[in-house]
């Protein structure tokens, strides 16, 4: 994809404010870096990351230039149904804190796959880091670095997909791998206010450009704006927003070491809840910021041929010298920040699931220097794939699809772990074979040769049910004491109750619980507006 045609070409003090930005962010990592002097200084910040640090950090982090360009094109598409992956994201996260995050927190671990060794066995371990690192490069990295990239190639048409993802990665790189998670979070809070910033003003000029809010609602079709769609939708059917939406969410804000790393980095349990809650609500404005000026495109540019050129239209087409500049310089902010966070992911997989365990004696210095070269060589095979996104049509769809089927297994064990102690190390394996292959061959019938016509929503529960039967059934087969290490990860009632006695005494505004009610409330007037 080229210059948008009947757009004005950037000026140069657009290209100014983009440089200036890029620049000052990677400045302001090299900035707050400090020496770090183990692993849990660089890959975990401490542990000692504040609530809105967390909240900003998972918002910068999920909402990248990947998002925007997605949720944008997906709305011009297929309509607002796309939101439901963002509303939906509130009630997973408080499901989080209520339920995993504090055995997560209490378990000290440095990343999920240990979280569900200590569950299981190191064999788990082993998998869920190999599938984790696999969807970092060719998902997250990959394609924030091609969303990013289609900007930035309109700003510089001359230079090449390659060259600019290539740019792109080393920038983030840059500071990723001198300052660890620590650097990382200072400016992920950063790119998170720039993001909002900027993806405000575009909503604001696509909406004038419409006409107003009035004229965007009645000259769309109504079954554009529809959150809740019939079953035979291509988007969002709603079997597959009850059914299927939950288990693509649960792995990624429960169980996606991508995401959960900020977790990790919390100084208390209340930090991390409170930084949980923070990134639902911010995630609530997705539907006015990202979703709806898609819809405004539908409007203002009817005939575009490709989805994934809405949100680079509007930003080229309608806003003025200087503030394309700064809504620009937001783009490659978000970019930014969710290549660095799965860097820093990625580093931190590599170090302590498959580095340390392999090599117990290794020194502290010796593990960050290993995860910094790791770092360097995933962030390689990203760039590398970065070209080849634009033969899979839409973006959303193919980050969606990409998970529909790779991640029922890891959602299987740790739902059934969470909630079952019947659940075992010879169940987890068995789920972890045999579930795996039934993802791939269903990939195989329905994506690749077509013979079976399954959304990817309807795909996902159903490995899920899949996967859950396979653990139960070889769980109960081969029966197996249950250690004191994985019973304490075991959700038990009796740990609500007593944090139920504990929470009397504390003031309504700074109860998490009715803070998540609120949130959940809030939730239900967006989509009952919506329905």
């Amino acid at each position: 994809m080229g210059f948008i045609s009947g757009a004005v070409p950037p000026a140069p003090l657009d290209l100014l404010i983009v440089a200036a930005s890029t620049v000052g962010i990677v400045g302001l990592g090299l900035i707050v870096s400090r020496r770090q002097s183990n692993a849990e200084d660089y890959f975990l910040a401490s542990r000692a990351a504040r609530w809105p640090a967390i909240g900003l950090a998972l918002f910068a982090s999920n909402i990248s230039s990947t998002a925007i360009i997605g949720l944008a094109g997906a709305a011009y598409a297929l309509g607002i149904s796309v939101y439901d992956y963002e509303w939906s994201a509130a009630l997973v996260l408080v499901f989080f804190c209520l339920f995993l995050l504090p055995s997560v927190l209490a378990s000290r671990v440095y990343t999920m796959p240990e979280f569900l060794e200590r569950r299981y066995d190191r064999r788990v371990r082993l998998y869920f880091a190999v599938l984790t690192l696999v969807l970092i490069v060719f998902v997250d990295s990959a394609g924030a670095l091609y969303s990013g990239s289609l900007v930035c190639r309109m700003l510089w048409p001359g230079l090449s997909l390659e060259v600019i993802a290539a740019t792109l990665a080393g920038a983030a790189g840059l500071y990723t791998l001198v300052g660890g998670l620590g650097a990382l979070m200072w400016t992920e809070s950063v790119q998170a206010l720039l993001l909002i910033s900027s993806a405000f003003v575009v909503a604001v000029a696509a909406f004038a450009k419409a006409g107003g809010w009035h004229s965007v609602m009645t000259r769309v079709d109504p079954t554009m704006l529809s959150l809740i769609r019939p079953i035979g939708d291509p988007g969002v059917p709603w079997p597959g927003l009850v059914f299927g939406i939950p288990v693509l969410g649960f792995y990624y804000w429960c169980t996606n070491q991508f995401i959960v790393q900020r977790f990790l980095s919390a100084r208390s349990l209340e930090d991390g809840r409170r930084g949980a809650l923070l990134a639902g609500l911010l995630k609530l404005s997705g539907l006015f910021l990202m979703v709806l000026p898609g819809t405004c495109a539908i409007v203002l540019f009817p005939h575009l041929k490709h989805a994934d050129q809405v949100y680079p239209t509007l930003m080229f087409r309608l806003l003025p010298e200087g503030v394309l500049g700064f809504v620009a310089a937001g783009f490659v902010a978000a970019t930014l920040a969710s290549v660095s966070s799965a860097l820093n992911c990625a580093s931190a997989l590599i170090t302590m699931d498959v580095v340390q365990p392999l090599v117990s004696r290794i020194a502290p210095q010796r593990l960050v220097r290993v995860g910094r070269l790791s770092t360097a060589g995933l962030l390689l095979i990203a760039v590398w794939w970065t070209p080849q996104i634009e033969r899979f049509g839409a973006l959303w769809q193919y980050l969606q699809a990409m998970l529909a089927y790779a991640v029922p297994p890891v959602v299987a064990l740790f739902l059934g772990g969470l909630f079952w102690r019947g659940a075992n190390a010879a169940g987890a394996i068995a789920t972890v074979v045999f579930g795996t292959l039934c993802g791939i061959a269903l990939f195989l019938l329905t994506v690749v040769l077509r013979w079976v016509p399954l959304h990817f929503l309807y795909a996902a529960p159903l490995l899920l049910s899949i996967d859950l039967a396979i653990l139960i059934g070889v769980s109960l087969s081969r029966p197996a004491a249950l250690s004191t290490e994985a019973a304490a990860l075991v959700w038990r009632g009796a740990q609500f109750r007593a944090e139920s006695m504990r929470l009397r005494s504390v003031r309504l505004m700074v109860n998490y619980r009715v803070q998540a009610a609120a949130l959940l409330a809030l939730t239900a007037c967006i989509v009952a507006a919506f329905r």
